[in-house]
């Protein structure tokens, strides 16, 4: 999952923000811009253009979240939608088992945490604006 790269889109008009730096910092996420972009029910996306606050449950410190995309389809009904979408492997969505108490163990319940933390918050401002929030991991992108 470690694939990076920038993302060129055939469809550049479909693209808030700089069409010329978008940059892809997985595999995964590479197929979903590429599914954005071919995509004819996807009016506009845009990926990390804009940030969410949150606590961080480490230091109790506002931060700044980047969400992977920000989408706005149309529905099959005619509606329209906008969503935030966030990859992330499932192992980061589920708290991590009971372990000894090495470094690694307690960089991944940080982890685990902050992210929590900003999904919480991403899905409070979607609330907020009448937007979606969703969570995709390899089950949800079938891979």
């Amino acid at each position: 999952m470690s694939y990076k790269g920038w993302f060129q889109p055939k469809n550049p008009s479909k693209y808030k923000g700089n069409a010329t730096n978008i940059i892809y910092r997985s595999n995964w996420e590479l197929r979903v811009m590429k599914w954005l972009d071919d995509n004819p029910a996807i009016i506009w996306w845009a990926s990390e253009e804009f940030p969410i606050r949150y606590v961080s449950p480490v230091d109790n410190r506002i931060h700044r979240y980047f969400p992977d995309f920000i989408v706005r389809t149309k529905k099959k009904d005619g509606s329209e939608q906008t969503s935030i979408l966030e990859i992330k492997p499932y192992k980061q969505t589920i708290m991590p088992s009971q372990k000894r108490k090495t470094k690694r163990h307690l960089v991944e319940i940080a982890t685990y945490a902050i992210n929590q933390a900003k999904w919480k918050a991403a899905d409070l401002f979607c609330k907020e604006h009448g937007w979606h929030f969703q969570l995709l991991t390899e089950k949800e992108l079938g891979l």
